[in-house]
């Protein structure tokens, strides 16, 4: 049985889009633990060095040592902000960033509206399929004759196929394909893709507690990862294979801080597909200020 197209996409997706040449990793910190990594700071003014790993700061910080401003690698820049919250949670905080640095990218922002407008269709059509489950049973001994049915069974191993449909069941994974459409569940993890947009959303939960959630759709992506505990520990990308106006291709942040804030933001705009190294520098400084 063959591996549907569209599954390719949603398992690089999962593993790390970088994996399959978007330039894009996943990477996540382990939950807060005091025990392992100590309480998150309360920041007063900005630890802004001359040079982080990539980055040179631009002039002295600014806004009463609030601001710090970075330039990186092909014109790479980076802006560390402290940001109390003021009666705010850091949700709210944390979605002005968001929406400010949506606006460098348009096109990915409309494509991945799209792509969330399509998986809640497939979510329906995933509840029709579930309603219309006795009449399929009814119509399985019919199906059974046909020659594009499949059926293979071992100790652990479910593999039921008929033309283009599928269900794999291997231990901690289940595979369903329906046409264009596809579900995977894999550990904690939910995958679902479907080939006639080239959309794909992955969501759940790391061993380690940490949520991930990555929506994508042809050429652009978007990849949220927070950790639990009582701080704030949160990383957010947007990325569009598509140059914009602008020349950006790669826009985020990182963000930390106390329950009550303030929050510590590093906020990334890049030119380059593969923002490893700008992203993980600025992941550095923010680090330097509020901790790990």
């Amino acid at each position: 049985m063959p591996l549907r197209p569209f599954l390719i996409p949603a398992l690089c997706a999962f593993a790390g889009l970088s994996a399959c040449g978007d330039g894009v990793r996943i990477s996540s910190t382990r939950s807060e633990n005091n025990d392992a990594k100590g309480v998150l700071k309360v920041v007063e003014t900005l630890q802004c060095p001359q040079t982080m790993g990539s980055l040179t700061r631009k002039g002295s910080a600014s806004e009463g040592g609030t601001v710090c401003t970075y330039v990186g690698p092909k014109g790479a820049e980076v802006s560390l902000h402290l940001v109390p919250l003021d009666g705010e949670t850091p949700a709210q905080v944390l979605k002005a960033f968001e929406q400010r640095l949506s606006g460098d990218l348009p096109r990915a922002l409309d494509a991945l509206e799209a792509a969330a407008d399509s998986a809640d269709q497939a979510a329906a059509s995933a509840d029709r399929a579930a309603a219309a489950g006795d009449q399929a049973a009814a119509t399985a001994d019919q199906a059974a004759a046909s020659a594009d049915r499949a059926s293979v069974r071992a100790p652990g191993v479910n593999i039921e196929a008929n033309g283009d449909d599928a269900t794999v069941r291997l231990p901690g994974v289940r595979i369903e394909t329906r046409g264009d459409k596809a579900s995977v569940r894999i550990g904690g993890f939910h995958i679902d893709a479907d080939d006639s947009d080239g959309s794909a959303r992955v969501s759940g939960s790391t061993p380690n507690g940490d949520d991930v959630t990555i929506t994508a759709r042809n050429d652009a992506a978007e990849i949220r990862a927070s950790a639990g505990g009582g701080g704030t520990r949160t990383s957010w990308i947007l990325t569009d294979s598509r140059t914009s106006e602008a020349g950006w291709r790669v826009v985020g942040y990182e963000a930390r801080g106390p329950a009550g804030g303030p929050l510590v933001v590093a906020t990334v705009r890049s030119r380059d597909r593969n923002r490893e190294r700008a992203f993980e520098d600025a992941k550095d400084l923010v680090a330097l200020n509020a901790g790990e």
